[in-house]
């Protein structure tokens, strides 16, 4: 079992930049992707980026990439979202995830911690 809890978010303005934490607890196997997602009220949940456990290899939506970061600090269980040059339209929850490398499905989410940018 994994539990994964999310923190960072708020109220931003455009262009401000914010960074989320997502700490991971239990059984971390060195196969897992860490990943990054987020929705808008009445849209659909949308990748934003994930990264291995092992190895740190990332991989960005097009709607975020050259603006978020994504990183891991595997001492602390911790991944975080550097957010840089933010939009309106990056307003949404923000959700932690992870699944294991061989299969598709992220198993474990967290609750979610809410990012607002205005105009």
């Amino acid at each position: 079992q994994v539990q994964l809890v999310e923190s960072g978010g708020g109220l931003v303005q455009a262009g401000d930049s914010l960074t989320l934490s997502c700490v991971v607890s239990g059984h971390i196997l060195s196969s897992y992707v860490m990943a990054w997602f987020r929705q808008a009220p009445g849209k659909e949940r949308e990748f934003v980026a994930r990264i291995m456990w092992t190895g740190g290899i990332t991989y960005y939506g097009d709607s975020v990439k050259g603006r978020f970061t994504i990183s891991k600090d595997n001492a602390k269980n911790t991944v975080f979202l550097q957010m840089n040059s933010l939009k309106p339209e990056d307003t949404a929850v923000y959700y932690c995830a992870v699944r294991r490398a061989i299969v598709n499905e992220y198993a474990y989410w967290g609750q979610g911690t809410q990012v607002t940018v205005s105009s």
